[in-house]
């Protein structure tokens, strides 16, 4: 059986460190705000000294938006033969930054605003090459 070949959605995106997913991020020492995907710059118009530094946001946070996407996201996503509708959540980490991304491990029914949940990273299709290509996630803790 040969192995499947697993590919990033993006390079700078994400990182797995001893089976743990973390996002990599800008951070500005100035004034605090973290950005993602990271930057080379402070966004925040109030800052002055933008100084920025790259670092890894923590793994849990709260879901504070959600929806379901009931068709197939374009391409370059692959749907499979027959789709099912995917849960995505707005989710908001300690560090005051807020992102959107898949939900996996649970049934849109059974989303809920302020549930827990951890980053991981899943495969959201195979590509013509048959590589896995894959991307951040949420699953609930």
């Amino acid at each position: 059986m040969t192995e499947v070949k697993q590919v990033p959605i993006g390079q700078g995106l994400f990182k797995v460190v001893e089976g743990k997913t973390s996002l990599i991020v800008t951070h500005c020492k100035s004034c605090g705000d973290y950005f993602f995907p990271k930057t080379f710059t402070c966004h925040n118009p109030k800052c002055k000294e933008k100084q920025i530094e790259e670092t890894l946001l923590s793994g849990k946070g709260k879901v504070t938006s959600y929806s379901v996407m009931n068709y197939p996201p374009p391409p370059p996503f692959v749907p499979p033969e027959k789709y099912e509708p995917i849960p995505c959540a707005t989710v908001e980490f300690p560090e005051r930054i807020n992102i959107l991304g898949m939900m996996e491990g649970c049934q849109p029914k059974d989303l809920k605003i302020g549930m827990e949940v951890e980053i991981i990273t899943g495969v959201l299709y195979k590509n013509k090459n048959n590589e896995e290509i894959v991307a951040w996630k949420f699953k609930p803790v």
